[in-house]
Parts: C-alpha cells; structure tokens; sequence
C-alpha cells in the first residue's frame, strides 16, 4: 500500500462548527447523567444522526440539537465547551478555530446576551493561551427568528468585533434553510459590516442554487457556509468563485441530513476542480460522529485526493479565514513544509 502523510499533523484551519455542536458525545451523556435528562437512543450508542432531507428530518435533527442544548446552562459548561472544541481541534491539526453561537439560548442560564457573549469571548482568549489553537467567534442569528432579533445579534456582535482570538471576527445566519425571508434579514448584514464584521451566511445545502443565489444578492456573504448545492448550477459557481466567495463544505452534515446518500456523492471534486475556495468543516460533530479530521480523510479516501490536493485544502482554509496576515504566513509555510516531509502512514 501506497505510504501517505498523516493527515492529523497537517495543520488547517476550522471554520465551520457550531457551538453545542462542538460538545464531545462523552461530555454529553455526563451532562444528561448529571442533570437527570433523558435522550434518545441513538445519542447514547455511538450511532451518527441520519434523516431525510425534508422538514420532517429537519424536526428530528432539531429537537436532538435542542436537547443537547438544554443541558448547556451554565457558565462552567459554556466555558468547557469552548475548551474541549479547542482541544480536540488541536488534536487533528488544526491551528485555528472559528466558532459559531447564536448566545440567544445560553442568555437566561447567565443573566442576559452580553453576558453570554463575553463568557464565551473570554473562554476563547484562555483556550488559545493555553492550546495553541487561535479561537474567533462569529455570532450567528436564527433563520427560524424573527429578523429583528438578527439586527439585535449585529449590534451586539458588532460592539465585539476585532481581528484577534477571542473577538467577534464575523456574523452568520443558520438554521432551517427554508425558514424565513432571506432578504428580510438583509439589515442585520449591513449592521454587521458596517462594524467591521466578515459576512458568513449559511446556504446551498438543503435548498440547491436558486437559495444561494438569493443568500448572495440579498446578503452579500464572504465566506457560505456549506454552499455545496452550486455543483447542481456551473454558471452559478463561477460568479460565487469570481465573487471569491469562499464555500465552507461539511461533507458529514450533507449525508447525515440526506442531501446525499454517500460521502462519495459529496461534489467535492467538482468544487474543487471548478476552482472554488474550501474550507472543510465538520458543522455538528455531536450529532454527525465526524470531525475536522475525519472530512479530510474523506477527500482521501472517497474522493481520491493525494497529498498535494489535500494540502492544496489546507491552504484554502487558511486563506478563507479571518487569521491575521502573520497567521496565515506560518501556517502556509507548515502546511508547506508538511507536503515536503516523507510519507509515513498506509
């Protein structure tokens, strides 16, 4: 067999993961354990979430979320989300970490959103301290919400922006693809912007190109988050790439909620070869069973990629995030200086 580099020593950036999301399987049944909750099989028996693609599949990948979002209601168990995240990113490489909250339902657990939102900043200033992983936040509003709400997470994300770990570096819309009006929360964007923040709307998983075209001319994104539907729409793609837009692809998300039937259905290739910046992203690792390491094992394995494409990876997710300059230097050259070392793993 064929020697290859360990992907786990390739350093990369995360830039797709979602706040309760991020929590290890172990942290919770501990918390259930604890605090007397009750949940449904599959969480309890090391199976990943596997639904339809359609609002019923939605419902069920909702209300597990909920339910593991429930548990999360306290400072300490916010603070060690954050740090476990951190942990187990450092574990597969990657070096930095952009993580994604909407604090809306951490705010009643302590004392209201801001408070929420600086706990979390300030975990992510300690954790990169003390792992090696730089962690930005990005706030991300509810598509199941009502607008206004998106416009009150802007300015309060916006009263936190910066460039550094532990600031708020961009603002998102998540949730439900077809919940809500996208143009409705085009004030919210501009709110953003206006303070500084990159633009990371979520699009084009659930729904396919006439979405993204919408999430594009309404919101104005940076970076989309998934995006993955463009592959159905080649015209599209070009002007997202020619936009340099960059796609957050979360290969494990896009099976376990059926908008493909197999990791090897994923159009990673296409993507990549059409010449679109990607960023690979685990989404919801809690609920998927499949990290950051195990999508890039995923291009190897299932979509062929060699070393030097998964390198070529890599480097996209450092250029596609909000890293400072002096960052993304270091971090291409170790990415550089991972593909020139000697293969070693079957």
């Amino acid at each position: 067999m064929e020697k290859r580099r360990d992907l786990a020593k390739l350093p990369k950036a995360h830039l797709h993961l979602h706040f309760t999301g991020a929590m290890r399987p172990a942290t919770l049944l501990e918390l259930a354990k604890e605090q007397g909750a009750r949940l449904p099989k599959f969480m309890g028996e090391g199976d990943p979430l596997h639904v339809p693609a359609d609002e019923r599949g939605w419902f069920r990948f909702q209300r597990s979320y909920d339910l593991a979002r429930a548990l999360v209601n306290s400072e300490a168990i916010m603070r060690r989300i954050i740090r476990e995240a951190a942990e187990d990113d450092a574990r597969e490489g990657s070096r930095r970490l952009e993580i994604q909250v909407d604090p809306t339902s951490y705010a009643p657990h302590v004392g209201g959103l801001t408070p929420a939102l600086e706990i979390i900043l300030d975990e992510a200033r300690a954790t990169t301290r003390e792992t090696g992983v730089e962690v930005g936040v990005i706030v991300a509003a509810s598509r199941t919400r009502n607008p206004l709400d998106a416009r009150t997470l802007a300015r309060l994300a916006a009263h936190y922006a910066g460039d550094q770990p532990g600031e708020v570096i961009g603002f998102g819309l998540s949730n439900d693809e077809r919940a809500g009006v996208t143009a409705e929360f085009a004030p919210a964007f501009k709110i953003a912007k206006r303070g500084g923040l990159t633009l990371v709307p979520h699009g084009g998983e659930l729904l396919g190109p006439a979405h993204v075209r919408e999430v594009v001319r309404d919101l104005h994104p940076n970076r989309l988050g998934h995006g993955v539907r463009l592959a159905e729409d080649p015209e599209l793609l070009k002007r997202v790439i020619d936009k340099n837009i960059a796609l957050e692809v979360c290969p494990a998300s896009n099976v376990s909620l059926g908008v493909y039937a197999t990791l090897q259905d994923v159009p990673l290739a296409e993507l990549a070869k059409a010449g679109a910046t990607i960023a690979l992203g685990a989404d919801d690792p809690l609920l998927f069973l499949s990290r950051l390491l195990d999508q890039y094992e995923s291009a190897r394995e299932d979509h062929g990629f060699t070393d030097s494409e998964l390198a070529d990876l890599a480097r996209a997710s450092v250029r596609a995030s909000l890293a400072s300059p002096d960052t993304k230097k270091k971090l291409q050259e170790d990415i550089d200086s991972w593909l020139n070392s000697s293969p070693t793993k079957e």
